[in-house]
């Protein structure tokens, strides 16, 4: 004990901190979820509000219904980073931990998110409690100061009940730390949760909130969403508030990070969505538009959705193109346009986005880490990368094209290094013209939506993101460089059989046509190692069409439910 490390010590008291929080909780929240828990669970959020406005529903049997759930879900996937729930508990409701249906007196002012549970992922500011973001040197500096989008929801009536587990920084495939372990999938414990919101996705598929605050720079909630069977939908930059939102690369605006909601039903983020911006969030966030919720009617016939199928990096699995070609066929049989779509290089404006990200060398990510400190595989390959001498990455450049023709890995190769302050200039510039390009684009083809796989591969099988790499997230980062509004909900499961590789696939012309990267990631996928866990499809909307695409993801789902392709998700 005497010769631990102070990061082995901090991490060591994070985990008897969250346990003794655990013993601390009523017996109650141990025990298996009555009928009138499971009735208070499928309550959607507006009804939900409804009640507890009322004085119908408590507090109490609330917080009992999803506590017991929060904490179940912590025993099976290891999902939280932090418990609130006896905070979140009057003192009247402590006493009668299951609840009397008339023990709260509604107040005066009704309270949009009244008796609402939610989440909130490890690097939101919360007054009084750490704000880790998954370092070991972060434990024990309690926040002084809440978020904005916290103090709205406290505002707004909502119950803050658990924080969840991140990985170091927030960047990586997989949600595991030293700080906190290995948060796993609920569909399957071999395989990842997702990005670094992974908690959130574990805790919500498991029902132990309502809504997950999480962030995104570069799919880390749509990511989740796809390999958890849950929603989730970015926003532009400016829509939803983050001040107090501590982001992996702390000051970079050319891609930023965004705080954003997921949930279990959509008609819940929908809702979430309106009475968030009820509230006036730009009275809470400087940084806010001042753009009321616009309610928006489509036609339900004769939308143009355009369908990107590849990114010219990783070819989507069978598994995922199978989603995707499910969504397009309902779409039709709707009425709907559904046309092929070519974008401007996906692989140009990664590049040039991980160049913006990684400007500063890895120092706003790497600096905070302690030197024992295992960070996600995909991050050590960064951090090999950033550190290898120019002239020495110019050359595997060259011999990475001479020998295998893969372009996308070779660019990579000789651009990703430290930044000066006129090349950073010069890459929002050509960001800003990669912007422009895609608009263009959008304009010639009149699209409403466009739709493609939120990540190429279904969730991954834990330690494989070294091989899946960074780059694989292209899918979802590229509407972070270009501030799209993009969504994702849950469409099928993964089917051994049905998603199955080709026989000898990693013998024919298809695999080796493929460049470096898309066989790595083609490594870790197996259809009957995989089978069951969720698939979920991205609709895309432009900016600040944050109503839109909640529209959007709806005609999708009515369209597959319509060709009786409903997603029903499993019971935990």
């Amino acid at each position: 004990m005497f010769f631990r490390s102070q990061h082995r010590r901090d991490c060591a008291a994070k985990r008897e901190e969250q346990q003794k929080k655990l013993d601390g909780l009523p017996s109650s929240f141990f025990e298996t979820c009555t009928e009138a828990d499971n009735e208070v669970l499928d309550l959607p959020l507006s009804e939900l509000v409804q009640r507890h406005t009322a004085g119908s529903l408590s507090t109490a049997s609330i917080l009992n219904a999803y506590g017991k759930k929060a904490v179940s879900a912590q025993k099976a996937t290891n999902c939280l980073a932090g418990v609130m729930i006896q905070e979140a508990l009057a003192p009247k409701d402590l006493a009668s931990p299951t609840g009397s249906d008339c023990t709260d007196i509604p107040e005066q002012r009704p309270k949009p998110l009244s008796g609402v549970p939610v989440s909130i992922k490890d690097c939101i500011d919360i007054e009084g409690y750490d704000t880790t973001v998954g370092y070991s040197s972060r434990v024990n500096h309690p926040s002084p100061s809440s978020s904005a989008i916290v103090r709205l929801l406290h505002d707004a009536g909502a119950i803050t009940h658990v924080k969840t587990t991140v990985p170091p920084g927030l960047l990586g495939l997989e949600t595991s730390s030293d700080l906190f372990g290995r948060t796993s999938n609920p569909y399957n414990e071999k395989f990842s949760s997702g990005a670094s919101t992974g908690g959130g996705g574990a805790l919500l598929a498991s029902r132990g909130s309502v809504i997950e605050i999480g962030t995104d720079l570069g799919g880390s909630i749509r990511m989740p969403a796809h390999f958890c069977g849950i929603y989730a939908m970015r926003s532009s930059i400016g829509r939803f508030p983050s001040q107090g939102t501590h982001s992996p690369i702390p000051g970079l605006e050319s891609v930023a990070t965004i705080s954003a909601p997921m949930s279990r039903r959509l008609e819940d983020l929908e809702e979430f969505w309106k009475r968030v911006m009820e509230m006036r969030p730009w009275e809470y966030d400087d940084t806010c538009v001042p753009l009321p919720w616009r309610p928006i009617n489509l036609p339900k016939t004769k939308l143009k959705f355009g369908v990107v199928w590849e990114d010219g990096i990783v070819s989507p699995s069978p598994a995922c193109r199978r989603a995707l070609e499910w969504v397009c066929d309902a779409l039709e049989k709707q009425g709907h346009e559904v046309v092929d779509f070519s974008p401007p290089s996906i692989s140009e404006g990664l590049n040039v986005g991980f160049q913006l990200c990684f400007g500063d060398g890895g120092a706003g990510f790497f600096n905070p880490l302690r030197k024992d400190e295992k960070i996600d595989p995909v991050m050590v390959a960064v951090k090999s990368l950033l550190g290898m001498p120019l002239w020495l990455k110019k050359s595997l450049a060259m011999i990475t094209r001479k020998f295998t023709g893969d372009e996308v890995w070779a660019s990579m190769l000789e651009t990703l290094h430290l930044k000066s302050p006129a090349e950073e200039r010069a890459l929002v510039v050509s960001r800003d013209e990669y912007r422009a390009r895609w608009h263009q684009a959008w304009e010639d083809e009149g699209f409403d939506f466009l739709l493609t796989v939120p990540h190429a591969l279904p969730a991954i099988p834990t330690g494989t993101a070294e091989k899946v790499t960074l780059v694989s997230a292209s899918y979802s980062m590229i509407f972070n460089i270009l501030d799209y509004v993009a969504g994702v909900l849950p469409v099928s499961f993964v089917d051994r059989e049905t998603d199955a590789l080709p026989k000898n696939f990693m013998k024919s012309a298809d695999y080796k046509k493929m460049g470096l990267l898309s066989k790595g990631a083609y490594s870790v996928y197996d259809a009957d190692e995989m089978h069951g866990l969720p698939l979920g499809v991205q609709v895309v909307g432009r900016r600040f069409e944050e109503e839109k695409v909640l529209q959007g993801m709806k005609i999708v789902e009515d369209a597959l439910e319509g060709c009786g392709r409903k997603f029903v998700p499993r019971e935990f």
